[in-house]
């Protein structure tokens, strides 16, 4: 029988119970999370040969499974953003003749980035679906990070575009976020009001104070939800919508959320819980009909690798 293409690996006894992602990061496979979290999402990975995709990076592995990468797997060279087709992926769940609301997963960029020209983005798979319909190109409203989950809106004429972006600037925008924490938040609800600088060089952002003349006041509300194994499950509503925000914030609270890679003390910090993305979900987006101005609220649930998280938390 014809071996199958690739490198594979076999479970031993003592890696049992590993997830499937740290199971790749080992330095003797992939050597990272990322490297690991690349090759599921761009179908390099099989375990006891089936494709496992990035929402298998949490699977539970047994001893005798079998994991194969094949890195050089044809047509694996941009992630397999439609594997059952551009609109089951995208997830789209409102949309007429000038918006639309997108379900984006984690891992999945907002818009096409220069340097990184191989990822797949929402506006990619958006300009697929729009031209099936012979309708206009994607514009884009507002963003969210690559690894943060959850509702995102685009607009497909440049007048609707505008009239939604003026609410997002005066702050009438719904916005609310579920984020897992480390820590237990005091007071259990509370107001974060910081003052920030992006960080063009570094593509950061910074804490800054209020007298610098490149300082712009981020301020959001938070609430407590659920205590957890020295964890928090939190409620982050926004007043303000700065790049990174809410990330920055957590962390500049104490409260920095599990999974950061960026916005951390310094190296190694919170590590303790392994989790490959940060745990941020853009769960509630409401605003006015630029048209109707009837007030639309959307809600999108929280994702499974989300919730099996929070589940492990209230078991330990």
């Amino acid at each position: 029988m014809a071996r199958e293409p690739g490198e594979w690996w076999a479970v031993l006894d003592d890696e049992a119970g590993n997830r499937l992602d740290k199971f790749l990061a080992a330095p003797t496979r992939l050597g990272s999370r990322g490297r690991a979290a690349a090759a599921l999402e761009r179908g390099k990975v099989f375990l006891n040969n089936s494709e496992a995709t990035l929402e298998h990076a949490g699977t539970t592995l047994n001893a005798g499974d079998r994991v194969r990468v094949w890195m050089d797997r044809p047509g694996s060279a941009r992630k397999r953003a439609r594997r059952r087709g551009a609109d089951d992926e995208l997830r789209i769940i409102f949309e007429d003749d000038g918006m639309l609301v997108v379900d984006k997963p984690a891992g999945l960029l907002n818009v096409p980035l220069p340097r990184k020209e191989e990822a797949s983005s929402v506006y990619d798979q958006l300009i697929v679906h729009l031209r099936s319909r012979g309708k206009r190109k994607p514009l884009v409203v507002h963003r969210i990070d690559r690894d943060t989950s959850g509702l995102v809106m685009f607009a497909t004429r440049p007048d609707v575009q505008q009239k939604l972006k003026d609410q997002f600037r005066r702050h009438e925008a719904e916005r609310v976020y579920l984020a897992v924490v480390y820590g237990h938040p005091e007071p259990r609800q509370g107001i974060w009001r910081d003052h920030l600088v992006w960080d063009r060089r570094a593509l950061v952002q910074k804490e800054t104070h209020a007298r610098d003349p490149r300082a712009a006041e981020a301020i959001s509300k938070y609430r407590v939800l659920e205590d957890l194994k020295d964890t928090s499950l939190i409620e982050v509503r926004l007043v303000t919508g700065k790049r990174n925000q809410i990330r920055l914030q957590a962390r500049l609270s104490g409260h920095t959320l599990v999974g950061e890679q960026r916005y951390t003390y310094g190296p190694g910090e919170l590590r303790s819980i392994d989790f490959p993305r940060q745990a941020l979900h853009a769960h509630t987006l409401g605003l006015r009909h630029p048209g109707t101005q009837d007030l639309m609220r959307f809600e999108s649930p929280l994702p499974a690798d989300m919730l099996r998280l929070i589940t492990e938390l209230r078991r330990s």
